[in-house]
């Protein structure tokens, strides 16, 4: 007789399932394992887009708005949002350092000396140092402004993952400057933390929420 003509008895099929039910199971302990692992790893919920917190934040130096040299490195022991952006900018600018200035007065009175921003210009060919003094200042007494010559500043930017290029060119002293519009946020140890767009910075009390746990 042939065996393939004899009926498949319910004993024969329970291993079938039984290997199915201890596959579901299985699948279901590995993503409930690596979801409680992600929320050990960072049980807070951020606003923004979250970096590895193991990674060191790209270097910047450059001239501050006081005229003396700037170096990131020399904020250690602060929380600092980073921003790159020009003088002329219409509108993303502006209020994005207003909405920061925001942000840092949202903070306890006792942690607003330890978050600082900073304005690192992409158009060195028109904003000196003085005009970045009175730009930044206008926002924030603590805001610093940061100068980088070319070709330096293409460098600073890529590390950063900054693009920028002139657009709307009228003439050498008439354009605009299209740009990336992240803010990252990093950490009192030097290491970039959180990025938010500039899109985010509406809401303030999320940006806020975000310092605050960084600042932990």
């Amino acid at each position: 007789m042939n065996d393939a003509s004899l009926p498949t008895s319910p004993s024969a099929r329970r291993p079938v399932w039984t290997s199915v039910l201890w596959a579901i199971l299985a699948v279901g302990l590995v993503l409930g394992g690596a979801w409680a692992y992600a929320r050990i790893k960072s049980p807070y919920p951020f606003y923004g887009t979250v970096f590895n917190v193991e990674t060191t934040s790209p270097g910047l130096t450059g001239t501050g708005e006081d005229g003396q040299p700037f170096a990131l490195s020399a904020l250690r022991g602060q929380t600092v949002a980073v921003f790159f952006g020009f003088l002329h900018c219409p509108n993303i600018c502006p209020t994005t350092l207003a909405a920061l200035e925001q942000v840092r007065q949202t903070l306890p009175e006792k942690d607003r000396a330890k978050f600082r921003t900073v304005l690192v210009t992409l158009d060195p060919a028109r904003d000196d140092v003085d005009k970045l003094r009175e730009y930044v200042r206008f926002f924030s007494p603590s805001a610093k402004g940061v100068f980088i010559p070319e070709p330096a500043l293409a460098d600073t930017a890529a590390a950063w993952g900054v693009g920028y290029q002139k657009s709307d060119v009228k003439n050498a002293a008439t354009y605009q400057v299209d740009h990336t519009t992240g803010v990252y946020l990093v950490d009192r140890e030097g290491r970039r933390r959180v990025v938010w767009d500039s899109t985010q910075l509406t809401r303030v009390d999320r940006v806020a929420a975000d310092v605050r746990e960084v600042m932990r």
